[in-house]
């Protein structure tokens, strides 16, 4: 079928083990049984498109796939050595492991007789979570021409509603995973303060190396099979993790000496510091079915949780997510000293990103952030604009790749004042393909205006310290000041800010720029951190405010969420109410008219205002502008007298009982 009806030539399938050596290299530890070779090997691959398709076949259409009682597909070893469609997921989540790929499509195929043929196509987006179910390419036409194949992968990108779900989902399992990982280094002595930061290193030990100029493949990146726990200076667990660290951050060509070094020290300050965490000790439970050895040295401990729980499941589902911060929000829970104040400004990846999505960036925007922290803002513009780098010109093709590039080193800036919060964030951005080459260590009222007008910002998103004057608002005045005609700003703040708490800088802010929205957010957004009343506002740079221009005023204080020490959870179709959310924002209530907006979610006439401000400063809220009808209705009056009466018959009742 492939070569007769698809017109595909005998160069284009790889039938078993005749494949490209980088698939290959992807699928290596991929068997699905014990045997001699060290790769996997699906039936059928085809890699002339860039994104690799992977093909498992079987007689009999009962082993075309196996599904748990939930409906996912199985992954037991019997599962995936048996049915098609879990064989060749097993292949595709190998792949997107080794990061060597960030998709790829599979074919379950299973037949009884030549007619009787069955078979099933997904689009694997993750190493976790669910593939998304193609059927309308189930006959493979898909694979005829580079054109069809752009055409199936482009309906294949997941919506925002989807995005939304799985990156809250993500999220939540990273949040597991790093409570974890605090009771493991808690068990192992290692200073809350130095978590972070040893969290970072690894992670960055553990990435592939490539060559700065030609960008060719050098090196795996470090694996737990390279710590031996020799406890000499040369080859101890923590020195080669340096050594690792060293070569990955020298071979990347775009950090300078000087902040290569503040990175370095800060690692060496964490990872290094103490000798005897290289000396091998029983293992913790936490790690002990993840360690063959019957004693290992804490670095390792740590460095294993981490390659398994963390670093394998990194993928273009956690492209948005904010990796250090949230580590950094789990470790400062049990902080005693600055934990409370710090871990405020974490914002939540799925805020982030909305607010990413709210100011419309895309693959050309300058994205700036003063107020970097762990780099949560940036991460999420980046995702955001290398998707639509992809869309536009396809995935992974050479005008994507080239524009993808040009994202990561020119477009985004960023600048943080700690120096373990500007690790954290390059770090991020590091974790998500670079983009760190901006990120600046300076304060930043006292960075050069030419590092900012050389920039020429067209969007600034911020959650500035609450505690710098005036809530944090210079921070956003500073950023429109630096930015281009016509750019966008979307600040999350304390509503004290826009209420009277920041009206001297909100003037100014006035006088030069446009207040387009104001959102009003949940109470417990940051919670477990804290309870606190925050709006987000978005305007747009350059444009003087006329105060005979309605502002768009949203009540979201239910976005569908319940938020609570233990966690987040979904109380009431939250993707929705955020997919809305961007709707109103760009169509007002012209939204109304649009089949992708749930009317049934909200109350519009009470969620929905579009009114003016004046020149105080001090009305930015959705409260000013709020109306609250006092006027008694006929209605009314008759369900009083009706519970009136109602009551009166209960206790008639009661009596004659």
């Amino acid at each position: 079928e492939l070569k007769n009806e698809l017109g595909l030539s005998e160069d284009d399938i790889g039938i078993e083990s005749r494949m490209n050596a980088y698939l290959k290299a992807a699928l290596k530890g991929g068997a699905k049984t014990k045997s001699k070779t060290n790769f996997g090997i699906p039936d059928f691959n085809i890699t002339k498109y860039g994104i690799p398709v992977l093909i498992e076949n079987k007689l009999h259409t009962k082993y075309l796939i196996k599904t748990t009682t939930k409906g996912k597909i199985g992954t037991s070893d019997s599962n995936i050595k048996d049915y098609a469609v879990n064989g060749a997921l097993h292949y595709a989540r190998t792949v997107i492991k080794s990061h060597k790929y960030k998709a790829c499509v599979i074919v379950g195929i299973a037949a009884d007789s030549p007619k009787e043929i069955e078979q099933r196509v997904y689009y694997v987006y993750a190493a976790n979570g669910e593939p998304k179910r193609m059927s309308n390419y189930d006959d493979l036409h898909f694979l005829v021409t580079e054109d069809a194949f752009k055409a199936f992968l482009k309906d294949a990108q997941l919506t925002n509603e989807e995005k939304h779900k799985i990156l809250v989902r993500s999220q939540q399992d990273l949040f597991r995973q790093a409570k974890k990982l605090n009771k493991l280094m808690n068990n192992l002595n290692i200073s809350i303060e130095q978590r972070v930061v040893y969290v970072s290193g690894m992670l960055l030990a553990m990435q592939e190396i490539r060559t700065a100029d030609t960008n060719e493949y050098v090196d795996d990146g470090m694996t737990p099979s390279d710590l031996k726990g020799i406890t000499t200076d040369v080859k101890s667990d923590s020195r080669l993790i340096i050594d690792k660290l060293n070569e990955f951050l020298s071979g990347r060509g775009n950090l300078d000496a000087t902040k290569m070094g503040l990175m370095m020290d800060s690692f060496k300050m964490s990872i290094d510091m103490d000798k005897d965490r290289n000396i091998p000790i029983d293992k913790d439970d936490i790690v002990a079915d993840l360690i063959p050895e019957d004693k290992a040295s804490i670095t390792k401990q740590i460095f294993v949780f981490l390659y398994n729980n963390i670093f394998l499941q990194i993928d273009d589902t956690s492209g948005s997510l904010d990796i250090m911060g949230s580590m950094y929000s789990e470790f400062l829970k049990y902080a005693l000293s600055d934990g409370a104040s710090l871990g405020k400004v974490l914002t939540p990846p799925y805020i982030t990103n909305m607010m990413a999505e709210a100011l419309d960036i895309h693959m050309n925007d300058h994205v700036m952030d003063l107020a970097t922290g762990s780099g949560a803002f940036l991460v999420s513009s980046m995702k955001i604009m290398i998707d639509d780098a992809n869309n536009t010109y396809g995935l992974n093709s050479k005008k994507a790749n080239d524009q993808i590039e040009k994202i990561r080193k020119q477009n985004l800036l960023g600048v943080e004042i700690d120096a373990k919060m500007y690790t954290l964030a390059a770090s991020n951005m590091i974790l998500r393909g670079d983009g760190s080459t901006r990120i600046e260590k300076a304060n930043s009222f006292e960075e050069s205006p030419k590092v900012y007008d050389d920039f020429n910002a067209t969007a600034l998103l911020l959650n500035p310290p609450f505690s710098y004057s005036e809530n944090g608002m210079p921070f956003l005045a500073l950023g429109l000041e630096h930015m281009t005609k016509y750019g966008r700003a979307a600040i999350i703040i304390q509503d004290s800010a826009g209420s009277g708490k920041a009206v001297n800088t909100n003037k100014r802010i006035l006088d030069k720029n446009t207040l387009i929205a104001s959102i009003k957010m949940p109470a417990d957004l940051f919670v477990p951190n804290a309870i606190v009343s925050t709006s987000i506002y978005i305007f747009e740079a350059g444009v003087p405010h006329d105060y005979n221009r309605s502002v768009k005023f949203i009540d979201f204080r239910n976005d569908g969420y319940k938020r609570t020490k233990r966690g987040i959870s979904e109380i009431d179709h939250p993707a929705e109410r955020y997919s809305d959310l961007l709707l109103l924002l760009k169509s007002g209530r012209g939204a109304l008219r649009n089949d992708k907006f749930h009317k049934d979610l909200w109350d519009l006439d009470n969620q929905y205002i579009e009114d003016e401000i004046d020149e105080s400063g001090s009305d930015w809220n959705f409260e000013n502008h709020q109306i609250i009808d006092t006027t008694p209705h006929r209605e009314d009056f008759e369900q009083s007298v009706k519970d009136h009466l109602d009551f009166q018959i209960r206790q008639i009742l009661k009596r004659g009982k």
